[in-house]
């Protein structure tokens, strides 16, 4: 719970001055609802009493304030709706903001796996799930206990503190009482019907992109079955929901029933015994009856507290991701350095029992293609992300243009070093716009740079088959084929004309003869930039100067075998 307070605060203090407002305006409607009732009340009773004795009774100032009340508080119901909704969007847009900031903090391997379905759907829901603690949680409590106060002072003064006193306890024991019940028995199906959205969402996607796989496997029908039973636990978690609140909702009524009589019975009293009149005897009848209101509107916050505290700490996890080490402001290469120098460079992973990769030596030199090899699972793909900067290094050392790795500012770093994983993400929109995320922040995609770029992989005349370079691309960058697509983030990769390029399965979907012409061109293009590849093909395998076998341990007699190998070029 105090995570979820501390959420809710950080939300309030970036839009305080509207949240402030809105909960003035809010505490104004549930006050001018009850002030409304109450004088109705009075106005209704006074004019009986009049018709039965025959006094005269002024009724045109107490119905002018009984308009005047109706059209405030619809005034101020708006305004305290328009003003809250827009802070609230805004505190979450926010949000979002510290959400991908941390994200985008998060270790490398962890960032690979967020990029899948269920955890983005997971993101998405849990801050969505937000918008109700300030809605329907904390604004109505702050407001609704400040209506509560403000009855039991303006009852105190009109009536008696036994009357005000008396549908405080009744309200705070009974309302109170309830809320923390159904706060509590909902805990559970919020949670369970918030897991069967996921899993609806998440499954919904699969088939989506698998339809065609599942059909041919003939298992379509089985998984659009359950796909239905998440739809069925999900209608039976909300239907759960459904019923609790209507007890609340019953709670509540006979909370203010409760309230209503015991306000009825003392003031009744005191009106036999002549303390008061009947008509203002009523007022604390009426007023009970409007202060329903305050908790009525904390029953869909209350029901799902439970979601919106495991969203809130997902949230908060991710947002309070530590910042990486600054590096020092400028980097200073050194001329004549190698491009890349590696020194007994390994990495372990926290908690394993051994290194991925241990005693990796090499240099890069200009113009010159290194070749990492290894069987599947000896942390090839790692290493590469240990190179740009993606992993920190466990042991050893690695410097870029002369500088240590650790080093270099961000920025300056991806200046001299791209890498394209193995699973290279492209975007929804046109070939340019895919293109121009090469580009740094304020320049302009150069036409010729980028036709230069496709011709160098061999996609310039594919393209301009769908368009050139409007052709649209779908979500994800899909409308290309496998080997398209790596060749379209190669080229993306080309035109930031990097002094080290780090390659994984480049060449992944091509015939041998078009990865060939592939490498060949990327290196037409970049005649001084090193190329690290990695790969389980021979034609990458041909293409390279020197080859290294990696391994996860060296000792000295192996160490032999992983000697450079040059070859005659």
């Amino acid at each position: 719970m105090s995570v979820l307070l501390g959420l809710a605060w950080r939300l309030i203090v970036q839009q305080k001055w509207a949240f402030s407002r809105g909960l003035i305006l809010s505490f104004i409607v549930l006050a001018m609802g009850a002030a409304l009732l109450g004088l109705s009340g009075w106005l209704v009773t006074a004019a009986g009493a009049a018709g039965i004795t025959g006094i005269a009774l002024n009724i045109f100032e107490p119905s002018a304030g009984v308009r005047g009340l109706a059209l405030g508080r619809a005034a101020g119901r708006y305004g305290e709706r328009l003003l809250t909704h827009d802070a609230t969007l805004r505190a979450l847009a926010d949000l979002r903001l510290s959400l991908m900031d941390g994200v985008a903090r998060r270790p490398h391997e962890e960032q690979a796996r967020l990029r899948g379905a269920e955890a983005l759907n997971r993101m998405t829901s849990d801050v969505d799930a937000l918008d109700g603690l300030l809605l329907r949680l904390i604004v109505p409590f702050l407001a609704g206990g400040m209506a509560q106060l403000a009855a039991l002072l303006m009852l105190w003064w009109l009536e008696s503190l036994p009357v005000g006193l008396s549908v405080f306890a009744i309200y705070l024991i009974g309302g109170g009482g309830g809320l923390i019940w159904v706060a509590r028995a909902a805990r559970h199906q919020a949670r369970a019907a918030e897991t069967a959205l996921q899993a609806i969402r998440t499954r919904t996607l699969e088939l989506l992109r698998g339809r065609a796989d599942l059909a041919v496997s003939g298992q379509l029908q089985s998984e659009i079955n359950r796909a239905l039973e998440e739809v069925t636990a999900e209608a039976r978690a909300r239907r759960t929901l459904e019923a609790l609140d209507r007890r609340i909702g019953a709670v509540i009524g006979l909370t203010t029933a409760l309230a209503a009589g015991a306000a009825l019975a003392i003031a009744g009293q005191m009106a036999a015994s002549g303390q008061i009149t009947p008509a203002r005897a009523a007022i604390g009848f009426f007023v009970a009856l409007a202060l329903a209101e305050s908790v009525m509107l904390l029953r869909r916050g209350m029901a799902e507290i439970g979601r919106m505290q495991e969203a809130g700490a997902r949230v908060v996890e991710l947002a309070r991701t530590p910042e990486r080490p600054i590096a020092p402001t400028q980097a200073h290469p050194v001329a004549d350095a190698p491009l890349l120098r590696v020194r007994d460079l390994s990495f372990t992973r926290p908690g394993a029992s051994g290194p991925v990769f241990a005693e990796l030596n090499f240099e890069l030199h200009r113009g010159e293609t290194l070749f990492l090899t290894g069987p599947s699972g000896a942390g090839k793909s790692t290493a590469l992300a240990v190179l740009a900067g993606l992993l920190p290094t466990s042991e050893g050392t690695c410097s870029v243009l002369g500088e240590t790795l650790a080093h270099w500012p961000e920025t300056d770093l991806r200046r001299h070093l791209t890498m394209v994983p193995q699973r290279s993400q492209l975007i929804g929109g046109s070939v340019a716009e895919n293109l121009a995320l090469a580009v740094p922040a304020g320049e302009l995609l150069s036409q010729k740079a980028a036709e230069a770029a496709l011709r160098a992989v061999s996609l310039d005349r594919v393209l301009a088959a769908r368009g050139g370079f409007e052709a649209r691309l779908n979500e994800g960058g899909s409308g290309l084929s496998g080997g398209q697509s790596k060749r379209l983030a190669l080229a993306r990769a080309a035109l930031r004309n990097p002094d080290i390029l780090l390659l994984d399965e480049p060449t992944e979907g091509l015939d041998a003869a078009t990865a060939r012409a592939t490498l060949e061109g990327l290196r037409a293009l970049l005649p001084e930039a090193g190329f690290v590849i990695v790969s389980h093909r021979s034609p990458d395998r041909d293409f390279a100067d020197r080859e290294i076998a990696l391994t996860r341990r060296c000792p000295a007699q192996h160490r032999a075998k992983n000697t450079s190998r040059r070859k005659n070029t």
